[in-house]
């Protein structure tokens, strides 16, 4: 499955989700993105302020994976996917939007995470699962 249902989106526009990239010398590089939001059923998308680690470890061919969790209900998902740092066109327009809405900066790219794979992060027999196990 690399579709986001309902069930995702709403997680992802309620929780926190947690990034995660890699160094070219596989250093793990791990950060909340408060910008990171759903883009269309396949994508999500983020703002990139800062351009720090983040910003290299996808300009030197990281994958990303992203994890968001509603602790209460002990559900969660992570999302492994392709960054595309995008600096124009409708994903940047999205991400000026979006920053002038929630009175953040002006971000220096948008950030498209194309879904590759979702996993359960249910707590459980269902944790860490791929998600097209659990609903074939």
């Amino acid at each position: 499955m690399k579709t986001l249902t309902d069930a995702m989106k709403d997680m992802l526009a309620t929780q926190l989700p947690i990034q995660a990239t890699v160094t070219k010398g596989g250093i793990p590089n791990i950060g909340p993105k408060r910008s990171l939001r759903v883009y269309d059923d396949n994508t999500l998308i983020f703002n990139e302020n800062t351009g720090g680690q983040t910003l290299r470890n996808m300009q030197d061919g990281s994958k990303i994976a992203v994890a968001v969790i509603d602790r209460q209900k002990l559900d969660g998902y992570r999302f492994l996917g392709a960054p595309e740092v995008v600096g124009d066109g409708a994903p940047f327009d999205n991400a000026l939007a979006f920053a002038e809405a929630n009175g953040m900066k002006t971000p220096k790219f948008a950030v498209l995470v194309h879904i590759e794979e979702i996993f359960s992060l249910r707590s459980g027999a269902d944790a860490g699962k791929r998600m097209d196990e659990l609903t074939a």
